[in-house]
This record gives structure tokens, C-alpha cells and sequence, in this order.
């Protein structure tokens, strides 16, 4: 079954109107390859294997990977490049500045599974000619496209302010279910939750014990195992390096790579506190998100219905900071609240134009509440809307904006 992310085909293509390379990044299984293979580029095009070594030897001489290109794409190097995986590939950022440089026409894509060294690579020696796009693991509208497309042409027709009592049983049943098994899109495409689990198990498999183990030095193993499942069941908490490494076993040095490097290779995702001259923050410590929900689950071991889980208000408030992440502008930034006299906002979402305030709640209300306190904050910190994300209501009480989870994606954040 071929499923089409419209969304990323057409940021690529956009991207292309201004820049002449376009690099896509994100964790293993998440779909770069299928886009790669499915955008539909004008001319001639090439794709190429940066794991293979012989492709990758091609690119150490310009003359050599020029003398390649020619007589499989065209001898004016005029249509598209495409590598797959092209951080295996040494000096690349070189080679794709020279073939830009001399061949106008040429237009190369590229992917990476990891943020380590490539972003700050071509940001040096591409400057002005390259757009990175992150690839995530599928929204919950798209789990609706790829699981069934009738749910998501309903879903699609849903507006910001759709009552909750309209929206069909079958997509928050879905909801629960992306809850629990995130969004990679190979298991999104298959109905049975043990392959389901399966598939997922193959992902922590490949991509975890494979692929960021070769990063950890072999005496690490059993505390880089630890800090996984600690980070796991910490989810939209602060994390404290120095408790961390104590339970882990790692040093405090070590512990701090290894988060760094979960972050680079897209597992985790970091949040810093949001601070004004008006208060003080907590603390410079972090909260901590998986980057997909599947994957977390796998981790912490525990694949239950979300309404019998003690973590779920956890995974609700990560689900919700995965759907914030994909809508919101390059230029927005999302970051959480907290003060020493206890006052804290799980989300501060910043953009060019606005601040707006989002509280994560796991529950159904019978009625809406005042939370005088929220709205107290939200006026001291200049907030320009306050939303308070929930299982159920959609409406605004008291200047705050009440949002069932279903409708994220559909909230506007301008």
C-alpha cells in the first residue's frame, strides 16, 4: 500500500524554488526513503546509496563523481541527485558544493539519520545554498491517512472549533491507539497489534541497539540501558544529569553524552525553560520527550490500553508537544514554565507574532473551570492566549481556550 505525505513532498519542492540542495533528517523509519523514491522532480533524475562504499568512494574526487553522474544522468548534469543516508559518505558536503557550483541545473536531495556533525557541516560549507527539513514519524492525521483514509477525509473536513460530540468514536478510538504505538509508518500500515509490536521491536532493534550502540563504548552497555528506560519513564519531567548518572552508573560526563547523542539521532527531544526578566526560573534543567510514542512505549516496556496506564497523562502531554512541534513555524519555539514559587505552564509556544500559553491535561470534563491561576500567570507574562489541551471540551470559559487532544493539529499557532 502506497501512502503519500503531501506535506513534506511539497515543503521539498518549495524548498527547491530557493535553494539547489535539500537535505532531509530525521530518525531511521520514518518515511525519508519513501519520499526520496515518491516526490516527483521535473528531468532526469539519479539515486544513489550513500552505504554503499562504492558509491561513497565515488565522491572523493570531484572529477571522479562528475565522470560517474554524466553518463547516468545526462552529460550537462542538468535534473536531480537524490542520496540516500549521505552522512556515510566523507567530505560530502564538499563535493555537493562543487557540484552545485558548476552544474546551475543540478538539483540534489539528500537524507541523514542523524543530526551528528551534518547540520553544523552544511551549515558551513553550504551556507546559503542548502534547506534542512526534519522528518518526524507520522502526525496523528496522518495515522489517519495511512490507517484508514475514510477516518482521515472526516477528520480532514474537522475545523478548530468542531464540538467534540460530533467527532466520530472511531478517530479517538485511533487516537488511543497512536498513543500507545506512535507513528512509524510501517507499522501504521498494518492492522494487528502484535505485528504492531513486532515492527516497533524491529525499529529498537535496528536503529537503537545497532546503529547509536556503535556510539557507546562497550563497559557503557548496561548504563546507557538504564538511562534509556530512566528517560523513558521521565517524560514531561525535568531531568537531572547528576541523578541520572548516579542511577545509571555512568559518570555524570558520560550521561551527559549519551543524552546529547539520544537528541542527535532523534530519539529524544530536549525542552528548555522559558525565562522573562520578570521571574526567575527553576533551573536551566530540561524536560525530556520521545519523538515518537511507539518507540518510548517499546522502551519503557509497556504497550496497555492508554485509559489503564499510570504514565498516560505523560504520554498525552508528549503526544501533545510531537503535534505542537509539526505545526508551528521554523521560526516558533516551544518551551515550558516554571518558577520557584511553583507556577509552571507545560508549554510556552513563541512566534513572530504571539505568545500563547498551552496546559496538558489527561481528563473528561463535566465543565469547564476558571484555573485563575493559570490566567493569572498567562496576564503576567504578556500571554496572548491561553489554551487548556483535554480529552474532551471545546470551548472558551474564562479567557482560556479549552481544546480536545483530537484537534491539536488544528489549532492555530501564529
Amino acid at each position: 500500500m502506497i501512502v503519500i505525505r503531501q506535506k513534506y513532498l511539497d515543503k521539498i519542492i518549495k524548498a527547491f524554488k530557493y535553494v539547489p540542495i535539500v537535505v532531509l533528517i530525521g530518525s531511521r523509519q520514518v518515511g525519508k526513503t519513501h519520499l526520496m523514491k515518491s516526490i516527483n522532480l521535473k528531468g532526469d533524475t539519479i539515486f544513489l546509496n550513500g552505504q554503499d562504499s562504492e558509491i561513497a568512494n565515488y565522491f572523493a574526487k570531484y572529477s571522479i563523481i562528475e565522470g560517474y553522474l554524466k553518463p547516468r544522468l545526462n552529460n550537462h548534469l542538468k535534473g536531480n541527485l537524490i542520496i540516500d543516508e549521505f552522512q556515510y559518505i566523507p567530505e560530502i558536503s564538499v563535493m555537493l558544493k562543487l557540484l552545485t557550483d558548476n552544474n546551475p541545473d543540478l538539483k540534489i536531495l539528500c537524507s541523514g539519520s542523524s543530526s551528528l556533525d551534518i547540520i553544523q557541516k552544511v551549515n558551513e560549507s553550504l551556507a546559503g545554498r542548502v534547506r534542512i527539513i526534519n522528518v518526524y514519524s507520522l502526525s496523528f492525521e496522518e495515522y489517519l491517512l495511512f490507517t484508514d483514509k475514510k477516518l482521515h477525509k472526516i477528520f480532514q473536513n474537522y475545523r478548530e472549533d468542531t464540538e467534540y460530540e460530533i467527532i466520530e468514536q472511531s478517530i479517538l478510538q485511533k487516537l488511543n491507539e497512536y498513543l500507545i504505538y506512535g507513528g512509524f509508518p510501517r507499522q501504521a500500515l498494518v492492522n494487528d497489534y502484535d505485528t504492531k509490536t513486532e515492527l516497533i521491536d524491529d525499529i529498537y532493534k535496528t536503529y537503537l541497539i545497532k546503529d547509536v550502540r556503535s556510539y557507546i563504548r562497550n563497559e557503557d552497555t548496561v548504563g546507557f540501558n538504564k538511562l534509556l528506560r530512566l528517560l523513558a519513564s521521565q517524560i514531561g519531567n525535568l531531568i537531572n544529569v547528576n541523578e541520572l548518572s548516579k542511577i545509571s552508573g555512568l559518570s555524570y560526563k558520560k550521561c551527559d553524552e549519551y543524552i546529547y547523542l539520544l537528541e542527535q539521532m532523534y530519539i529524544i527531544k530536549l525542552v528548555e525553560p522559558y525565562s522573562t526578566n520578570k521571574r526567575k526560573v527553576i533551573s536551566k534543567m530540561k524536560k525530556v520527550y520521545f519523538t515518537d510514542l511507539g518507540l518510548r512505549n517499546r522502551i519503557y516496556n509497556n504497550f496497555n490500553e492508554i485509559e489503564f496506564r499510570n504514565d498516560n497523562g505523560a504520554i498525552f502531554e508528549n503526544y501533545v508537544f510531537l503535534e505542537i512541534s509539526r505545526i508551528i513555524s521554523n521560526s516558533a519555539s516551544i518551551n515550558f514554565y516554571r518558577t520557584n514559587d511553583g507556577a509552571e505552564i507545560d508549554f510556552i509556544i513563541q512566534t513572530m507574532k504571539n505568545i500563547y500559553a498551552a496546559e496538558v491535561k489527561y481528563s473528561t470534563f463535566k465543565n469547564a473551570k476558571a484555573y485563575k491561576n493559570l490566567r493569572k500567570l498567562a496576564k503576567n507574562e504578556d500571554i496572548n492566549k491561553i489554551f487548556l489541551i483535554n480529552n474532551n471540551l471545546n470551548e472558551i470559559f474564562n479567557e482560556i481556550n479549552y481544546k480536545p487532544a483530537c484537534l491539536v493539529s488544528k489549532t492555530n499557532f501564529e
